[in-house]
């Protein structure tokens, strides 16, 4: 792999979609092993999957995995610290803003 090119690759995955007072979720599980990386993108083909309330849905699909370059995969691992510090930038009060 170049420090520039960028690859695609098929797996079969199952795509689980929870809707429940206790757990709202989405959650992929690829069949073949396949792993993702830092910089890599995921696209599940299909239609939308919709759960209806109080539902969890599985269905198997198909995903395709675009493996970040070299240069991307080094730049998300070196600047991915600082962004979920960002997330974490948060705090509750009781105090009204006005």
């Amino acid at each position: 792999m170049g420090l520039m090119t960028r690859t695609r690759e098929t797996a079969p995955c199952r795509v689980t979609i929870s809707h429940r007072f206790e757990e709202l979720s989405a959650h992929v599980k690829f069949l073949n092993g396949a792993v993702v990386n830092p910089g890599d993108t995921v696209q599940v083909e299909g239609p939308e999957i919709m759960a209806a309330y109080g539902e969890v849905v599985e269905e198997d699909r198909i995903a395709t995995i675009t493996r970040a370059s070299a240069i991307e995969r080094f730049w998300t691992r070196q600047t991915g610290d600082f962004e979920f510090m960002e997330l974490c930038e948060f705090s509750f009060s009781e105090e009204v803003l006005s």
